[in-house]
């Protein structure tokens, strides 16, 4: 019987309850699409920040040794300790192997050009894009143009494949001179040896100290250097959540924590957790998280998130309060329906019901259908911010309907009380 009466009821009024469907779903489609995407931002965010480089260091661990004084470096062992280059495959073999986005070895060698009047000139080694292996016959591509995009070259990217091609900064090659298709011949600037003749390729402009100095295949510069298979530092872009309580406590050591929280702070992507997974991989090596990127990732993310929540609510209150007008303008219409319920018999309790049953109905189906235009909402947004689609998470649906029918019965429910407030005897005779 009374799914009978909330079946008649549900479809009296149709253009108010169309009105109300209306204000679920613009509500559920704009809370759907804020939910999609905070769930999302994370990753979207860490992978946006990869733009702006490296977010770990990999150095030897005696380099890491804090012997700085007054801004000068006194460690007897800086530069002249070396990671072995066979050993960087390891990192893709961690727990988090597939949050690694890319590295760039590097190795400085000190040299001069013959001709230019001998000048002194820095060869960074690395590699640009190179195709590496590791885990068998897995492959993955790495370099400066993965982890570092923001290099400009005028002229062409070196082939890692050669060794006669470097890129000459754009200091470097507004003092010297030089041009792309220059010829160079280079030497080792520390002892006698083989000079090795080289073309500039490109121009390259960083904002760093790289414009100063020549950049070459790693291969090249471990030739001149007389160190084959060995590296100085390893720039590491990461994919990492940003930083809590936890990974902030984590900082003083793995020790600081006890073991439910070491568990559940190698199992989660932070930055400190894949710095120890690395020094796990590389026993040899040191890893030095770039604290200003990681915590900048963290504030943007979070203010995000914050943002998205503040908006939630705002749209929760105001589609509630339309609920609420709507629902208002219902029962005074209804009154006279609501007397001859009260004057056959019906509790209060029982006619609440069948409004509040009402109302819940309008919140399930505002919400499944604001839940498709979230989705698509989503998508939209996240092409004009990130330029690539955002994932779409089932989670939302259950999450988002239940939402929905929150406000539509928080709209509801003030208004329901003056159900209690009209009398048969008054309603019928048209006296309220």
């Amino acid at each position: 019987m009374f799914l009978l009466m909330l079946r008649q009821s549900f479809f009296r009024g149709r253009r108010r309850k169309l009105l109300a469907t209306s204000t679920i779903i613009l509500a559920a489609s704009l809370i759907t699409a804020l939910m999609t995407i905070s769930i999302d931002v994370g990753d979207k965010m860490s992978r946006e920040m990869k733009s702006y480089g490296a977010n770990l260091n990999l150095v030897p661990k005696s380099e890491n040794l804090p012997l700085e004084i007054g801004g000068v470096d006194y460690n007897p062992l800086k530069g002249e300790v070396f990671l072995e280059e066979q050993d960087l495959g390891k990192m893709k073999e961690i727990f988090w192997h597939n949050n690694i986005a890319g590295y760039a070895p590097f190795l400085k060698v000190p040299a001069k050009l013959e001709g230019k009047g001998g000048a002194a000139v820095p060869i960074i080694g690395t590699y640009f894009s190179r195709l590496v292996k590791f885990a068998g016959n897995e492959e993955f591509r790495t370099g400066v143009r993965e982890i570092n995009p923001f290099w400009r070259v005028k002229g062409n990217w070196p082939d890692d494949s050669k060794t006669d091609e470097v890129l000459a900064g754009a200091t470097l090659a507004r003092k010297l001179g030089l041009k792309v298709g220059d010829r160079l011949t280079v030497r080792y600037a520390l002892a006698p040896t083989q000079p090795e003749a080289v073309t500039v390729a490109g121009i390259l402009s960083t904002g760093g100290a790289e414009e100063s100095a020549l950049v070459a295949p790693l291969a090249l510069a471990q030739r001149i250097y007389g160190h084959t298979g060995k590296v100085q530092s390893v720039s590491v872009s990461a994919l990492t959540v940003p930083e809590d309580r936890l990974s902030r406590k984590a900082r003083h050591g793995a020790d600081a924590l006890d073991s439910l929280e070491y568990d559940r702070w190698y199992c989660t992507a932070y930055v400190s957790s894949i710095a120890h997974q690395l020094e796990e991989a590389i026993p040899s090596a040191a890893a030095r998280p770039i604290w200003q990127v990681a915590a900048s990732e963290g504030t943007v993310v979070n203010k995000i998130q914050l943002l998205m929540v503040v908006v939630t609510i705002a749209a929760f209150i105001a589609s509630g309060l339309g609920i609420s007008s709507l629902m208002v303008t219902t029962i005074m219409e209804r009154s006279r329906e609501i007397g001859l319920m009260k004057a056959l018999g019906a509790a209060d309790w029982e006619v609440y019901l069948l409004f509040l049953s009402e109302s819940a109905l309008v919140g399930l189906i505002g919400g499944l259908i604001g839940c498709g235009a979230g989705a698509l909402l989503a998508q939209l947004i996240g092409l004009s911010i990130f330029g690539a689609t955002v994932s779409f998470h089932l989670i939302v649906i259950p999450v988002n309907v239940v939402i929905s029918i929150l406000i539509a019965l928080a709209g509801s429910l003030v208004p329901s009380r003056l159900i209690t407030r009209l009398f048969p005897a008054e309603v019928l005779h048209g006296r309220k």
